[in-house]
């Protein structure tokens, strides 16, 4: 049997877990009575461990948020995906939080024991995190909603789309959004959530970065499963049949064997015309985003379609005209 001070430990770890406990459940684990959980529940208590209890056959003990941060007891594998995290957190990889991180990295790692701090060192050694220029999300909407996640509590949010979704114009004003969050996914620098839409009554991928909460803690749900089982896998498709709208079809006038030695294989199919002309096939999310890259190849080229895409070059070359005219 465990001591006493072995066994309030245990009974804190296991409180910790986002779940209720009956009193049979945790006399189990511990392999004592229920009057000695009881008991255990009481001194965790008196030593300041907010633990509700609840009776009932749906009730059960819980450690709720208190007014201060308790103790915390993690496990190995825990301790180093905390530090490592905090430690990508203080090299930039979470807008807004980098100082804050390298304080919580500099008091944990002076506590961890001497074999999981060389396995932190280890994963930091051959980790390099850097500024990935994508879109800053705010800590507290972060937080927020990865609280609603975890909770199963709707949210209520101003969308803001990109103007060129409209084609160019002013996106419509549209009513807040109402979700049922499901998961946060974190994907070439940008923050998803994966949520069930109410209204449209679809579920769908939100950016963070243009997220505004209107009012976060809203009613709970049961959550549903999400489409194929894998949020990443969800979000992803998603943004690459976004991403993909466009076909584009560019005659560029260089050697295919030259282009292919900069272009990434990804970045569309190359056939080669004849010695000096290539042909380029690809999709992109607009056409003002593949005529900016073709301008900025170095490279002769011709449109064969769409139409849509000339007009997207005059404009910026007109626009880069006007440029160049100007003085300050």
């Amino acid at each position: 049997m465990l001591s006493t001070s072995a066994r309030l430990l245990r009974l804190l770890s296991l409180l910790q877990t986002p779940r209720d406990w009956t009193g049979p459940q945790l006399a189990v684990r511990l392999g004592v009575s229920t009057r000695t959980v009881r008991a255990d529940v009481e001194r965790l208590r008196e030593l300041g461990y907010p633990v509700d209890g609840r009776p009932g056959a749906t009730g059960g003990y819980r450690l709720r948020p208190g007014a201060e941060l308790p103790p915390l007891l993690l496990d190995d594998d825990e301790a180093v995906a905390v530090a490592v995290a905090l430690h990508a957190g203080a090299s930039g990889a979470l807008g807004g939080m980098e100082e804050v991180a390298l304080r919580a990295l500099t008091k944990i790692v002076a506590l961890l024991p001497a074999r999981l701090r060389r396995r932190v060192e280890a994963v930091q050694g051959v980790s390099t995190v850097l500024p990935d220029g994508g879109p800053r999300v705010p800590p507290e909407l972060l937080i927020a909603v990865a609280q609603a996640c975890r909770d199963h509590e709707g949210l209520r949010f101003d969308y803001d789309r990109p103007a060129w979704t409209a084609g160019g114009a002013t996106p419509p004003v549209e009513r807040p959004r109402r979700v049922e969050p499901h998961e946060l996914v974190h994907r070439a620098g940008r923050w998803y959530l994966v949520a069930w839409d109410l209204d449209r009554r679809d579920w769908r991928s939100f950016r963070l970065d243009r997220m505004l909460l209107r009012t976060p803690g809203g009613p709970r749900f049961e959550p549903r499963p999400v489409p194929g089982g894998d949020a990443g896998r969800f979000v992803t498709e998603r943004v690459e049949a976004f991403t993909r709208r466009y076909p584009v079809v560019i005659r560029l006038h260089a050697p295919r064997d030259r282009l292919a030695a900069w272009m990434d294989p990804g970045w569309g199919e190359l056939t080669a015309v004849d010695a000096d002309t290539t042909e380029f096939r690809a999709a992109t999310e607009s056409h003002a985003a593949i005529a900016v890259w073709m301008a900025s190849t170095g490279v002769e080229f011709t449109v064969v379609d769409p139409p849509e895409l000339r007009d997207s070059l005059a404009g910026l070359a007109a626009r880069m005209a006007r440029a160049a005219e100007r003085r300050p």
